[in-house]
């Protein structure tokens, strides 16, 4: 299995509801790095498993509306709490959509894979993943 990875980070406010979220039902910040991987059997005819720079760029566009953004304003998480995990899966389903519109240029049809990473500080981080 071959894999590219592109990070970026974003910048954001929320708060959760419920009592198990303790004091983070308060509105705070969070700076989260954000790494996606994207997964293939075979490298293209171009030896590549998609272009990277299209794929950063990619991400880059999935991020902007959250950047510097206070989450609980955006209309995407008005039903759910935005959490690490469901910030995951709103990008993964973004990058899946990116990959399968060709967004991420020759290649990205054959991406069987992708794996969304949120790092939200040096000891903890969450991931969803999911084949295409």
């Amino acid at each position: 299995m071959y894999a590219i990875e592109v990070r970026d980070h974003i910048m954001i406010a929320h708060s959760f509801r419920g009592d198990v979220f303790g004091p983070a039902q308060a509105l705070h910040g969070a700076t989260f790095v954000v790494d996606v991987a994207f997964y293939r059997e075979a490298l293209t005819e171009d030896g590549i498993v998609v272009d990277i720079g299209r794929a950063h760029d990619a991400l880059k566009a999935t991020l902007v509306p959250l950047n510097y953004s206070n989450l609980d304003d955006n209309p995407a998480f008005a039903e759910v709490n935005s959490t690490t995990e469901v910030l995951c899966k709103h990008i993964f389903d973004a990058m899946r959509d990116a990959a399968k519109s060709g967004a991420l240029g020759p290649g990205s049809d054959g991406i069987n894979r992708i794996k969304v990473t949120l790092g939200e500080s040096h000891v903890a981080r969450a991931w969803y993943e999911a084949d295409l």
